[in-house]
Order: C-alpha cells, then structure tokens, then sequence
C-alpha cells in the first residue's frame, strides 16, 4: 500500500478500521526523515519516537497522522527556535493554540521545521540552522519563510504541515516545491503562541498535498480564541461540505496587467493561463481582468512588515544586532526608520486596495493568477532582500487585504520546477476557493508528481 497516495481522511479512516497502526504513518515519515533530512535540512528538531506524546483516545480527525510545526509555533516542552539565534534554547511551557488543537484532534507532531530567520523572508537559507534546500533541485531555494513545512510534506517526512503567512510565506514554498498552501481569513485561525512578525499581517494555515487535506486542515485549527486579539467570532466553519459542489457558472477573475505580466516568467504565465482555460472547461466564466491596482499593495506590505518586525524586536535589535543575519538585520533596520507618516500612508493604501477587492469580489467569485512570478531561484549566492522583493509580488497583496487564498499545483517549467496558481476570494470565503481548487485538481494531475530523490 502506497501511503502517500491517500488523502488524510483515508489514512485515518485505515487507523480506524484496524487495517494499519498510527505507527505505521509516523515509521513511513521517520524513515524519509532519516534519508532526506541530512540533504534537504527540513527540520531543526525531530522528535523521536520515544518523545513522541500518547495519542488522543478514540477516532479524531486527524488520528495518527504525523504532522510537521513550523518552528515559529510554541510547543511546550519542546526547543521553539524560530529559526534565530534569541530563541535558540527556548521551550515553551505551553502549546501555541493551533497546537494545542492539532495533538486534540490526534495527530502526532514529528518535529519542528526549518523557517527562514524569525520569518522575515522567502528563501530560507538561514545562518543559525543552516539552509533548508528545495527536493525538485538542492540548489535551489524551497521558498519561506515555511519553506522547511513545505518540503517535509512534498517529500513524505510529514503529511501535513503549519505554517504561518506574512507576504506569502505558506503560499510561495508551496508553489516551489508542487503543494497545497492555505493562508485562511485573517482572524479565521489563532496566532496565539505563535512569534509574531506583523501583528497587522500575519497567518496562520496548512501545507498539505492535497486541496482536501488543507480543507480538513483548515477545519481543525480555525475557530474564535479570546487569547488572539485579531481573532474573530464567526460562524464554526463546513470547508468541505460543498467542496465537491459544481462550479459551473462560477465567475473567475483571471488576472492581467502589467503588475502581473511585466515580472513574471512566460513559463509561469502560460501555465496560469492553461489553468484558466482548464476552469472554462469546466463550466465555469473566466474574464481578463486588469489588476494593477495591487502594484501599491505589495509596496504597502513590505513596508508594514519590516515596520512592525522592527518594533517586535527593537529590543533585540538594540542590544545584540550581530545575532541577526545580515539579510533580517538590514530589513528590520529599513523598517525602524520609516516615518509615521509613510507608515500611515501604507495603512491608507491598505484601506483603499481592500475596498477596490471588495468590489471586485461582488462581481466575481474568484481572482486566479500565479503564486510566484518565477519559479524556485538559485539559493547560493541570492540577495535574500531582493528575492523578498521578487517572490511576494503577487501573494502579499492578499496579507494586506485579508482575504483567504490558497495555492495549488499547476504545472512545470522546461527545466523541471513546480510553479503555483493562486485562487484568492472574499474574507471568509475559504470555501469557495477551496472549491475552485479542489475542481482544478481533480481535472489535472500535478498534485500527485512527486520529488525523485
């Protein structure tokens, strides 16, 4: 029995009907672990076997199956690092909130993954754990900041993953390395306990490789917590129900533009554009529209989240600023000199971009274009800054508006790199996208190519 070819609901129903154990799934991933880690470097800790906490009693949701934390997350008893050399020895007395709700749900967390440092940038080449290497080609980057989530789950060392999304740092390494990667509703999942980044920015969600398994995912971490501030009461969320539902007569934004066209790669944009042609086929209305008004929200974003990163470690950066790496020191020295004003200005185009969105999503369901405007670059030798630049072009537009948005599979370039469409709706619509998703997929096959290593 191939194990990575189930989705997480078979893998537990197995556990359930007796035909496999728990310790099947967790031997499968530590035996990848044992053979890839060495290379790849997609975990800082792994907890062995004998770490391993009991299981859950009864059948939950996710019963058995092993699961990677980005090493952001507090996990109480275990090293939390966060990728920096402030944190290195630190462990937690308790468990951040998605945590606490991954072990309720019974999944068994197989270790802590590689981030770039304290989450501020893309490539994850991190000075303090060493860079983590994307499985379709070690020379390049996997893309971050949860770039070691991205690759555990490619790569069968876990089968599902957190990881945390500040300009596209779920979405960008699961377009690099050919998964799923959610970034929900800001407000939808918890960052209690999580290190924060941009108070004003970040999220939380799943890496997986399947739109199915990010749905399942998505339905045991989100829900309201009175220990977030940013977290929001809504309705307990049904991502699955109508996931399978038609999407005929769905409306589909494709997006155009010199935003999107001028820095991305023809490869990339030819494969966007296959995918669209794939949901017309499908039934569903797809329009060009012009997108450019997302040119000041990228800009916005990047200045927010070097901004507030500087003031979450102002302290950190005063007394020790030779612990940071040099590509972290020099973003969070930009961000402590912007003035009030271009930091009130960048939260006015926050406003203003928001809105044209909302506009947006009353006439369409939702807007596609690529994940990444290229696929996965070179890691030696890279400007990490300028690669931040470059990679969160098209995905932090949708951390300053808010809004859920998911990326899948979509194809390949010539030299044999995974690139990502992105599926983006209105806040607290994450089923519709995962809607959208979920018919895409099961129309191609790309999600089930896997890195030969």
């Amino acid at each position: 029995m191939n194990l990575d070819t189930l989705t997480l609901s078979e893998k537990r129903d197995l556990i359930k009907s007796k035909e496999i154990d728990a310790s099947d799934l967790a031997s499968a991933c530590y035996r990848q672990i044992e053979r890839l880690n060495p290379t790849l470097n997609a975990f800082i800790t792994v907890l062995s076997p004998k770490e391993q906490e009991p299981l859950e009693k009864g059948h939950q949701l996710l019963q058995g199956i092993p699961v990677a934390v980005k090493d952001l997350y507090n996990t109480k008893g275990i090293r939390s690092t966060s990728g920096s050399k402030f944190f290195e020895n630190y462990i937690p007395s308790e468990d951040a909130t998605v945590v606490d709700k991954i072990k309720k749900a019974g999944a068994q967390i197989i270790g802590k993954t590689n981030t770039h440092e304290i989450a501020l940038g893309v490539t994850n080449n991190n000075p303090h754990f060493g860079a983590c290497r994307n499985p379709w080609d070690v020379t390049r980057t996997p893309g971050g900041s949860s770039g070691g989530s991205a690759v555990a789950v490619a790569t069968g060392m876990a089968y599902a993953a957190l990881g945390t999304d500040t300009g596209g740092s779920i979405r960008i390494p699961a377009s690099l390395c050919g998964v799923v990667g959610l970034k929900p509703t800001y407000g939808r999942v918890s960052l209690h306990g999580i290190l924060p980044l941009s108070w004003n920015l970040d999220h939380a969600g799943p890496i997986t490789n399947t739109v199915e398994d990010a749905a399942l995912m998505l339905h045991v971490i989100s829900g309201y917590d009175s220990l977030d501030p940013a977290s929001v009461k809504t309705l307990p969320g049904d991502f699955s129900s109508h996931m399978r539902d038609t999407i005929r007569d769905r409306k589909v934004a494709f997006a155009t533009g010199s935003f999107v066209e001028e820095a991305t790669d023809p490869e990339v944009l030819s494969a966007a554009r296959k995918a669209a042609d794939q949901l017309s086929d499908l039934g569903a209305i797809v329009s060009e529209v012009n997108v450019d008004f997302l040119r000041e929200a990228a800009l916005a974003n990047s200045l927010m989240t070097q901004a507030d990163g500087a003031a979450f470690h102002r302290e950190r950066l005063q007394e020790h600023p030779e612990w940071f790496g040099a590509d972290v020191r020099k973003r969070l020295e930009t961000g402590a000199a912007f003035t009030s004003s271009e930091y009130a200005l960048a939260r006015n185009t926050q406003a203003k971009v928001r809105r044209q969105c909302d506009l947006l999503f009353e006439e369409y369901d939702v807007l596609i274009l690529p994940t990444t405007p290229i696929t996965a670059p070179v890691l030696e030798g890279e400007d990490a800054v300028e690669r931040a630049r470059q990679l969160t072009r098209l995905t932090a537009p949708f951390n300053l508006t808010g809004m859920p948005a998911l990326s899948v599979p979509c194809g390949f370039s010539k030299a044999g790199l995974p690139i990502g469409l992105q599926i983006v709706s209105r806040t607290w619509n994450e089923s519709g996208v995962l809607r959208i998703g979920y018919s895409y997929q099961m129309a191609t096959d790309w999600h089930t190519k896997r890195p030969i290593l």
